[in-house]
């Protein structure tokens, strides 16, 4: 009875293991194959010239640097407002405010803030900061508005992260003489930094690639030239690709490709720096 009982669970868990690795494969397998079909047809299109130069001939020929620079420049204004921000609330709801109704009712709204569509968030962009403050049509204001859609996930991240870090570092430093906030400083975000880092390129990932809310705040149909304060319209590289590939006629199928190609660099470059800098964290870690 013992060997029949151990051997049905030996059977049930390579059951299990070869299910589990049947979905991973099935789940791989697509992501590849987009990523292999983009590369084929998206290479030809590479060169010093469609990196670097301007469109021209109605945007069917020449490059993209506009849209490259545009886009850079929305991540880093993302990056900027959301960040210190979005860090900072992880910290207070992590390490300072008390398990109540209110706390609860706000980790419920920022998750909910997180599943809203982009759209909305570029209509509120349009209200908020285009016409009420306005800033007009300009980096400033699709950056504020990028921020505003990313805050709740590297909140929710970053105070994920932070509560990971076991209780005991916290209780020993204070034990030897340290501050709260040098705790908090000293401690818990140098152990937190690899899951912060997960959430802040996660919101920055989105932001990227996002075209919905930079549609109605900041980005431009075509520039002949690169912004040159934060009150510019600028080009990027999503809205770029929607308007070469359904509102310009005619237009050659590899400057498509070779613009969702560097996008798709430009995304994977963000990763491979934060796994980078996340593993050098993670071999420091103490626990």
């Amino acid at each position: 009875m013992k060997r029949a009982s151990a051997r049905n669970r030996q059977i049930t868990e390579r059951f299990g293991y070869g299910f589990i690795t049947l979905m991973a494969v099935l789940t791989v397998i697509p992501i590849v194959a987009v990523v292999i079909y983009i590369l084929a047809q998206g290479a030809p299109a590479i060169s010093l010239e469609f990196l670097t130069g301007f469109p021209h001939d109605g945007m069917r020929a020449g490059g993209i640097l506009p849209a490259i620079v545009g886009t850079l420049y929305l991540t880093i204004g993302t990056a900027i407002f959301s960040v210190p921000l979005g860090v900072a609330a992880a910290i207070y709801l992590s390490e300072y405010a008390r398990d109540t109704g209110v706390t609860r009712l706000i980790r419920i709204a920022i998750i909910n803030l997180a599943g809203i569509p982009s759209v909305v968030y570029g209509l509120f962009g349009l209200g908020l900061f285009v016409l009420f403050l306005k800033f007009g049509t300009s980096i400033l204001a699709a950056s504020l508005t990028l921020s505003i859609m990313t805050l709740p996930v590297i909140i929710s991240t970053a105070e994920e992260a932070l509560r990971a870090v076991p209780q005991a570092f916290r209780t020993v430093s204070i034990s030897l003489g340290a501050t709260r906030w040098q705790t908090i400083r000293r401690i818990v975000l140098k152990e937190a930094l690899p899951g912060i880092l997960t959430g802040v390129i996660l919101g920055l990932e989105r932001a990227a690639g996002e075209t919905a809310p930079i549609l109605f705040t900041g980005a431009a149909f075509f520039l002949p030239r690169l912004p040159h304060s934060p009150f510019d319209a600028t080009m990027a590289l999503p809205y770029h690709l929607f308007v070469i590939s359904t509102q310009v006629p005619e237009m050659p199928i590899q400057i498509q490709y070779g613009t969702a190609l560097v996008l798709l660099i430009f995304v994977l470059g963000m990763n491979i720096i934060a796994t980078i800098i996340r593993s050098r964290a993670r071999a420091r870690r103490q626990w």
